[in-house]
């Protein structure tokens, strides 16, 4: 039996751009995650700490705020750009939020008495972070009768935590979508 007005769907590349709503999309993300990883990776910064160090910096992603006036989940953008940055093999990242929780819970509970002493995680061997990545979406909206204007501000820091000291700022302002929606007829 066929079904009256069933949906239909169509695979397409993941890498093609479609804008179906005018909204933020998996284009925007690659975009913007993109740019962004690639000035984080090309600051000096990060080569001079490793120099001075004798040691990759450790990042640990904390907010990426969505400050736009639509739902966006920032963490597909952070996740990107901690994979990125990691593999790139100019830092090293740590656990943080929820996962961080869940492993110190796991580490708590092989000190129970079940766990083989030669294989249970000691407490107080945590990495601790020398940076902390963050940032923020921004939107500007600018409306005109049926026509719409979108514009994204995308920013990524890394800070230093012991002293609060910017390493890199980056920014990506390069998404402007206009909307046209169509004027009702009577």
């Amino acid at each position: 039996m066929a079904s009256c007005g069933g949906q239909s769907v169509k695979r397409v590349d993941p890498g093609r751009q479609m804008d179906l709503s005018g909204y933020w999309n998996d284009t925007d993300v690659r975009q913007a995650s993109e740019a962004l990883i690639n000035q984080c990776l090309a600051t000096p910064r990060l080569s001079t700490f490793y120099t001075t160090n004798r040691k990759l910096p450790v990042i640990i992603v904390g907010r990426f705020a969505n400050a736009s006036d639509e739902h966006i989940d920032t963490s597909i953008m952070s996740q990107r750009m901690e994979a990125a940055i990691l593999n790139s093999g100019k830092a090293d990242f740590v656990a943080s939020g929820d996962l961080r929780e869940q492993i110190r819970a796991e580490r708590l509970d092989q000190q129970q008495g079940y766990t083989e002493d030669a294989t249970m995680a000691r407490l107080g061997r945590e990495t601790g972070a020398d940076f902390m990545m963050t940032g923020s979406v921004k939107t500007i909206v600018d409306r005109a009768g049926n026509t719409a204007t979108r514009s994204y501000f995308i920013t990524a820091e890394l800070t230093d935590i012991t002293t609060n000291r910017r390493i890199w700022i980056g920014e990506y302002n390069e998404i402007k979508k206009v909307i046209r929606t169509p004027s009702s007829r009577l």
